[in-house]
């Protein structure tokens, strides 16, 4: 348990904290984003996702919503950037 508080403790000083969008991005295919409140902003070529505490702008081409439940949103298409918006 010491080293997943150490890693959570390291996390937080980078400036993930709980209540931000948190997301892993696959080359090519699409992203997968945690702690989704709501979805701002809808397009093919840009979504923008909420949480409790700022939110992510996603760009790209082909861009579609494959899942959003619970907090966790699935973005499909070709990512070429995401950026936070604070």
């Amino acid at each position: 348990m010491r080293l997943f508080s150490e890693i959570s403790r390291a996390l937080t000083e980078e400036g993930i904290s709980p209540g931000r969008v948190q997301y892993t991005v696959i080359d090519g295919k699409g992203g997968y984003f945690q702690n989704v409140k709501r979805l701002l902003e809808f397009s093919d070529t840009a979504i923008v996702l909420t949480g409790k505490k700022g939110a992510v702008r996603v760009e790209g081409e082909k861009l579609s919503i494959g899942k959003y439940y619970a907090g966790d949103a699935t973005v499909l298409g070709d990512i070429r950037r995401v950026e936070r918006v604070d």
